[in-house]
């Protein structure tokens, strides 16, 4: 076939390839030879990486995350809980609060007063705990760790911490109605809607 004829680049004698390494009029070298297909071999497929192959473990679903967020609930929770007792013991005039359990008129701002503190300490500690340890080398919360998941981008990459603050925050738009959080388990890669909001997913590492 002449779509397989080649010519030598000293004398130009044609010659096909497979036939000899150095051309039979003058003897140069005729360098490297292609390869021939046979004719009907299937050609090789590759099949391109993509964020959905980027892990064959799989992502984490619904319930495997609502047992990682339980998890990291009771562990801000203990963190928060000698803060908020040692704002409480030093607003209130009566002492004997923690004792006795009646609270005086003069009491009443005191608690209300703490109780909005402890509204925010919650907030700042639960966004730093999670915030950090999310783009840090674990790459998720303690409770993701325990039950081997990680937060990655699209791509599989840690990410960094404005977007794991980022991605904390749109949780509170999630937990309107928990609708965002049930969409993990019917999106295709579990995708809740803070991750969608981030660009992040959750897989099983």
């Amino acid at each position: 076939m002449a779509d397989n004829v080649l010519f030598c680049s000293r004398c130009g004698v044609a010659y096909r390839p497979g036939s000899g390494s150095f051309c039979e009029k003058c003897g140069a070298d005729l360098g490297p030879q292609p390869t021939i297909a046979t004719m009907g071999s299937p050609a090789p497929s590759y099949r391109q990486a993509t964020a959905d192959t980027v892990s064959s473990a799989g992502y984490g679903g619904f319930w495997i995350r609502l047992v990682a967020l339980v998890v990291d609930t009771i562990i801000v929770r203990i963190a928060v809980f000698p803060i908020v007792a040692l704002l409480s013991f030093m607003g209130l005039r009566h002492r004997d609060f923690f004792i006795t359990g009646r609270v005086e008129n003069s009491d009443i701002p005191a608690l209300m007063g703490t109780a909005f503190a402890a509204f925010w300490v919650f907030v700042l500690v639960n966004w730093l705990y999670e915030a950090l340890l999310t783009s840090s080398a674990w790459q998720g919360t303690v409770g993701k760790k325990i039950l081997s998941l990680q937060v990655t981008d699209e791509a599989g990459n840690r990410i960094s911490f404005a977007r794991a603050s980022g991605r904390h925050f749109a949780k509170y738009l999630s937990a309107i109605f928990l609708v965002g959080f049930i969409m993990a388990a019917f999106t295709d890669r579990k995708r809740a809607l803070h991750d969608m909001m981030a660009g992040t997913l959750v897989r099983k590492s």
